[in-house]
């Protein structure tokens, strides 16, 4: 099951319209088939999404599909650079429901 860390840089002065936009689209991402987990977090200057899909077809799926097309179209001038995505592989340790996504 891969995990997922995308990390939006917004400009700036332009952090409210980017939670805007990030926020927005999430019930949509929730209801994508093989969607997980998809939660936001804010930090001091970026956003992070952590998302954990079903599979490797579903995140395929979801890199496609209108939300992630929305959410690039209503970034646009609002940050400062493409999203830094990392999909990542658990490598579980210690308490099983503890040690992984």
């Amino acid at each position: 099951m891969p995990v997922i860390v995308a990390t939006i840089t917004p400009k700036p002065d332009k952090v409210d319209e980017v939670a805007e936009v990030l926020t927005r689209l999430i019930p949509e991402v929730h209801n994508e088939d093989g969607c997980e987990v998809y939660a936001l977090h804010k930090g001091k200057d970026r956003f992070v999404f952590v998302e954990k899909w079903r599979d490797m077809a579903a995140l395929g799926v979801h890199g496609g599909a209108p939300s992630i097309k929305a959410l690039n179209e209503g970034l646009k001038g609002l940050v400062t650079g493409p999203p830094d995505i990392q999909i990542l592989e658990a490598l579980p340790a210690g308490d099983p429901a503890k040690g992984a996504l």
